[in-house]
């Protein structure tokens, strides 16, 4: 029999473990260690068979059960705690809140090199190396030794110095030849390290003046930071009013006071620019956060935070976890996105998330849109939050003029068959060229990628389905391929349909088929298109967008990452394709979404000294977004959406719970469902308290990977009383078969 260690509670410790099971788990705090520990700190601990990485939260406060063997904590592996204590709190909130395990949560908002269990390393900054030659002329020595002599020969020929890069490239072989020059004093190798700079393009200076409607809410928020107390703040501009230039200012008096800033953007297709002008107006004081960078990038940032030595964060969703010291401004640009949901691991809402965190830190919370969410809207309006209007454009600039081209008309018919309408209308082009001619800049957005979104046989009227999923293939013609863009599956375009070998017709329109009609259509042109597919690294991203802000590109044709807040004054015309493509969704949130996203992709035009004009092509002129959307009317569609959403009781009048299931057998599947369905009927609380229970059903899209999906959906007054529901619900997860997956998203972005 194994003897009971007893222990003082001052030597039992609280830890995280970062596996994906639930609860907090007790540990012996060696002699050693006693004393030294501090919340926040990695450790490694045994768990299970083997070792974990685990974080200590501290001391543990409930008593150890009699005849309960603990385990020791076996070494730290951090000198000082990698989370702050501010930061251990909203990971709690966020665990608790989302239904996710605390330790899965900690290690998921950790920057790779502290995500596992490695003692922690300083990163390097961006260094390069450079190779200097010492002589004028190869000496008589290297006459035995032609490696070498090449080497050097090649270092003078291009002026005695370049990159060990470039010499590599050039030398097979050079950089242990560089070395061996090096000792014999012949050549210098240099480390340079490299200052985070700004692509040309991008660079902004600071205006001379603000407007007056900037100076009331720089003043408002400069008060708010001097008072270090909670406050939020709704920032309501509309697109081209300066909304960035009032973050700036305010992240410049927080700075002065000696406090911390941290500024969310909804996607890394915004981060170039905005951290082009942080970077113009802070130098090198600005961490920048977000998936596209090396790792050992984002763990330098994260260290130069955490040390204090940097004070500005810029950065995608994830950033809202940064450790920034003596945070006093948290801003989320954009904030309407949909971008700011995560939708995997840990389901949260970081806009949510921001205004938590700026709550337990005391600090000023900027919410800011010139479409806000309705929910932030609704926020401002019950008083919870402080309105900060914009209601004109920088230098009295006009709101561009938009017009509508109804392509119901614009559709060719020839007796009984019908067409597609033109991909762009004799409207369109005619607004392009005369753009163009000018000198001026053109944007189209169509929020579809590949060439064709359909491939339809035009004997059996079958289209061409994904194996796995319940949605059709898209055709990418500049890969000859269909690709399913849920899954990821791609093959070859077939020549004949799979059921009865009729020939396929290539219908609907992408980005790319968009890109070639306009390159065929203006070959003068210079075209370029920005989505997923071309935008394939971070680096290709920053330089596309610098590209076009240095005006190397007339017609930038994208997706919704054309939408994002970018600012070029040489864009004058934007053209709509087709408004209509998420209109017909199955989400409550399509009309906000649909309004939201053309009011942005409209306000990228005549942003600079030049009037804008915007063309919506549209199949739907009457549609509630699409007519709202050309009056600039976010007031009467918000008014209406908002009494819609609440006679329904949809957020912001409710929250919500969404439970989702999928698995590979249909039956089990649909089993489990009903279920958890019946689970949460047996312990529904009194009609009177608004709890409502929908579903269980089909999933929207039914099947995905080749897996059936099946929802719930819990709606409630608040999420209080979603919480015993969802407590239960997920007390029962341990008797579901393996085969189905269950999880709990809190806040649901999209119902799909």
């Amino acid at each position: 029999m194994r003897p009971v260690v007893s222990a003082t509670p001052a030597l039992l410790a609280s830890v995280a473990v970062g596996r994906p099971v639930r609860g907090e788990f007790t540990y012996l705090v060696p002699e050693a260690l006693a004393g030294t520990l501090a919340p926040g700190q990695r450790v490694l601990v045994p768990f299970g068979r083997g070792m974990a990485l685990g974080f200590y939260l501290g001391p543990a406060n409930a008593p150890v059960e009699g005849g309960v063997r603990l385990k020791p904590i076996q070494r730290v592996l951090d000198d000082s705690p990698s989370l702050p204590k501010d930061l251990i709190a909203l990971l709690r909130f966020a665990a608790e809140h989302y239904r996710h395990p605390l330790g899965e949560v900690i290690r998921g908002a950790l920057p790779p090199g502290l995500s596992t269990a490695v003692d922690e390393k300083a990163a390097k900054a961006d260094v390069q190396h450079f190779a200097e030659a010492l002589v004028t002329e190869p000496p008589p020595q290297l006459a035995r030794a032609p490696a070498q002599a090449a080497a050097l020969q090649y270092l003078l020929a291009v002026g005695g110095r370049a990159q060990l890069e470039e010499v590599a490239h050039a030398i097979p072989g050079a950089r242990e030849t560089l070395k061996k020059l090096a000792a014999r004093g012949l050549v210098k190798l240099v480390e340079v390290v490299l200052e985070p700079g700004v692509r040309e393009g991008l660079i902004q200076g600071r205006p001379d003046r603000l407007t007056q409607e900037q100076d009331v809410a720089v003043q408002e928020l400069r008060g708010a930071i001097d008072a270090g107390g909670f406050q939020p703040y709704l920032l309501h501009g509309v697109t081209g009013s300066g909304k960035t230039e009032v973050y700036l200012r305010a992240v410049e008096h927080a700075l002065a006071q000696g406090k911390g800033s941290l500024v969310l953007v909804p996607e890394i297709a915004l981060t170039p620019q905005l951290v082009g002008r942080f970077r113009s107006r802070f130098g090198g004081d600005v961490a920048v956060l977000h998936s596209g960078l090396k790792d050992r990038e984002r763990l330098f940032h994260w260290q130069a935070l955490r040390k204090g030595t940097v004070k500005i964060a810029v950065g995608v969703r994830s950033a809202v976890f940064a450790p920034v010291e003596n945070l006093g401004l948290i801003v989320v640009d954009e904030e309407h996105d949909p971008s700011f949901k995560q939708d995997e691991k840990l389901r949260y809402q970081a806009r949510d998330l921001a205004v938590v965190r700026g709550k337990q830190a005391s600090a000023v919370v900027v919410l800011g849109s010139a479409t806000p969410a309705l929910e932030s809207l609704q926020n401002a309006r019950a008083g919870r939050y402080k309105l900060l209007e914009l209601k004109n454009r920088v230098d009295d600039r006009p709101m561009p003029t938009i017009s509508l081209v109804d392509l119901r008309v614009e559709r060719p018919r020839e007796g009984q068959v019908t067409e597609e309408a033109p991909i762009l209308s004799p409207q369109m082009l005619q607004a392009m060229e005369e753009t163009v001619a000018k000198g001026q800049q053109v944007i189209l957005f169509l929020n579809r990628r590949g060439h064709s979104t359909i491939l339809l046989c035009e004997v059996c009227g079958l289209s061409l389905k994904c194996h796995d999923c319940d949605v059709c293939m898209t055709h990418h013609r500049s890969q000859n391929r269909v690709v399913c863009h849920y899954c990821g599956v791609a093959f070859p375009v077939p020549d004949r349909c799979r059921e009865c070998t009729g020939p396929l017709l290539k219908l609907g329109i992408g980005t790319e088929r968009v890109e070639t009609e306009v390159a065929e259509r203006m070959p003068h042109a210079r075209v370029a298109r920005l989505d997923r597919d071309s935008a394939t690294s971070a680096e290709r991203l920053t330089e596309l967008l610098a590209s076009f802000a240095r005006r190397e590109i007339d017609v930038l044709v994208g997706t919704q990452m054309v939408a994002k807040g970018h600012d070029f004054p040489g864009v004058t015309l934007v053209c709509v394709v087709m408004a209509d493509t998420s209109l017909a969704i199955p989400d409550f949130r399509a009309s906000e979404r649909t309004f939201h996203l053309l009011t942005q992709v409209a306000g990228r035009a005549g942003r600079g000294k030049d009037p804008g004009r915007v063309l919506v092509q549209t199949y739907n002129p009457d549609a509630e977004p699409v007519k709202r959307m050309l009056a600039h009317d976010f007031d009467g569609f918000a008014k209406q959406e908002l009494e819609w959403r609440k006679a329904l009781a949809y957020p912001p009048f409710t929250r919500m719970a969404a439970v989702r299931l999928e698995g590979e057998h249909p039956e089990q599947t649909a089993g489990v469902a009903r279920f958890l369905g019946n689970l949460v009927g047996r312990h529904m609380p009194p009609a009177s308290a608004g709890v409502r229970l929908l579903g269980p059903a089909l999933a929207p899209i039914a099947r995905i990977r080749g897996k059936t999906r099946w929802q719930l959906l819990l709606k409630a007054p608040t999420h209080a009383a979603l919480a015993p529901l969802l407590a239960r619900l997920e007390a029962a997860l341990a008797d579901v078969p393996s085969g189905v997956k269950v999880v709990i998203d809190v806040d649901p972005g999209a119902m799909m």
